[in-house]
């Protein structure tokens, strides 16, 4: 099977809450004390994860991004790192029969509506 590397991008809502004599004041807290370790947030929320990018990778790709993503373990053996690709199960969703080669839906609408799987 092919390999695809898809890159996506994550979107939290944060909350802060700041004591300060302005709004503007307690924005620009904020703005400048991101970097600081001891600015906590009140709270926070996963919105979405966007899709930004898909394209075919090799193996010897997914090795290079493995260890230039992931560092400090990088010393892993390969049969390791290969353990963190996803295998799409076509059995279980049953979605592209070669029979019928007219079905549009993706695995996604097939899941939620049954439309190629009843």
């Amino acid at each position: 099977m092919n390999k695809y590397l898809v890159e996506t991008v994550s979107i939290f809502r944060m909350r802060y809450v700041v004591e300060a004599k302005e709004a503007t004041h307690a924005r620009d807290e904020v703005v400048i004390s991101l970097k600081d370790t001891n600015f906590n947030e009140f709270s926070q929320n996963h919105m979405d994860e966007i899709i930004s990018s898909v394209r075919e990778i090799t193996d010897e790709e997914y090795l290079k991004i493995f260890d230039e993503d992931n560092s400090y373990i990088k010393d892993w053996t390969d049969e390791q790192k290969f353990q963190f690709v996803q295998k799409i199960d076509y059995d279980k969703y049953n979605t592209y029969e070669e029979s019928d080669s007219s079905c549009k839906h993706t695995l996604v609408d097939a899941e939620c509506c049954g439309l190629c799987n009843p």
